[in-house]
């Protein structure tokens, strides 16, 4: 089996959900680190992966999505250009990727594309069962059950964590899985720049998929005389045409980046153990390469 994690996904995530006081003995930070550590040991035991990869961003908001849709994640810029992020964060973002590599997993990034480009890449081109780990739901598109890819998705923690098949993705949401991007784009996401569409919540984005099809189909029946829209929903639909079909275009991973080759096997064992040592010492971290070592290399 084959394990893809969202890598700043899950950084970012333990470096909120852990407290700051979490320190190393020269008084680092380290709670991304260690959350990172423990986090990849659960989902490790838990789906015994042979293969696993790191995802991660070369351009976290690539200038060509920035183009079609200006709003993407501007929010999040800062004042001096780049992403807004804590102070505490890119010196353990850094410590992360050492042990990646002292460990031997494979961390892959591509030029002017996200982690999740990477993620669709690597997942359509897997030729064995594969699960996406990631606290984005817009990576729900890659679930397909025909090429055994599902998503494990973290929005209620690693503890807590639900896999998605085709038919999770339509029991929560009420789209199939290869139209939550429509879906998606039409509710609108805060988060990431996407304004949706005035008055049309998870529901309704549901019923106008189940109804039209797509985003095309849902354009065209606004422009048209359907009764299936209401006049304030079709209005709404209209002067929304253009941010509709850019968002399509923004939201939808890219799965053909032309990657260099990418051994994802786990390796027999760490790739440098004296690397590995080094860094739980420097920084307090044995514990957590204590526990990461055993979920990849359990004693049998």
């Amino acid at each position: 089996m084959l394990m893809l994690v969202d890598a700043p996904g899950l950084w970012y995530r333990s470096f909120f959900a852990l407290p700051s006081s979490m320190r190393g003995p020269d008084g680092q930070q380290i709670n991304a680190v260690r959350g990172f550590c423990d986090g990849l040991a659960t989902l490790v035991r838990r789906f015994r992966p042979t293969h696993l990869a790191c995802a991660v961003d070369n351009d976290w908001r690539p200038q060509w999505r920035v183009d079609l849709l200006p709003s993407y994640k501007a929010h999040r810029v800062a004042a001096e250009g780049g992403e807004e992020e804590p102070d505490a964060l890119p010196p353990q973002v850094d410590i992360i990727h050492a042990l990646l590599r002292a460990y031997g997993l494979a961390t892959v990034g591509a030029d002017g594309y996200e982690a999740d480009d990477v993620l669709a890449t690597l997942s359509a081109a897997a030729d064995m069962p594969t699960t996406v780990v990631t606290g984005d739901r817009d990576l729900f598109q890659l679930v397909n059950d025909a090429a055994a890819v599902t998503v494990t998705y973290l929005g209620k923690g690693i503890a807590k964590a639900e896999e998605f098949d085709d038919a999770a993705v339509a029991s929560k949401h009420g789209v199939k899985a290869e139209d939550y991007v429509a879906y998606s784009v039409l509710r609108g996401d805060p988060s990431d720049g996407l304004a949706g569409v005035p008055g049309v919540g998870e529901k309704t984005a549901a019923k106008l998929i189940h109804t039209h099809g797509d985003v095309d189909g849902v354009i065209a029946a606004a422009s048209g005389h359907s009764n299936s829209m209401s006049p304030r929903i079709r209005s709404a639909v209209r002067d929304s045409t253009d941010y509709l079909r850019a968002a399509v275009r923004v939201v939808t991973t890219v799965a053909d980046i032309a990657l260099p080759p990418v051994d994802t096997t786990i390796p027999a064992a760490p790739t440098d153990s004296e690397e590995l040592a080094r860094l739980g010492e420097e920084y307090g971290l044995g514990s957590s390469i204590k526990r990461l070592t055993a979920a990849l290399w359990p004693q049998e």
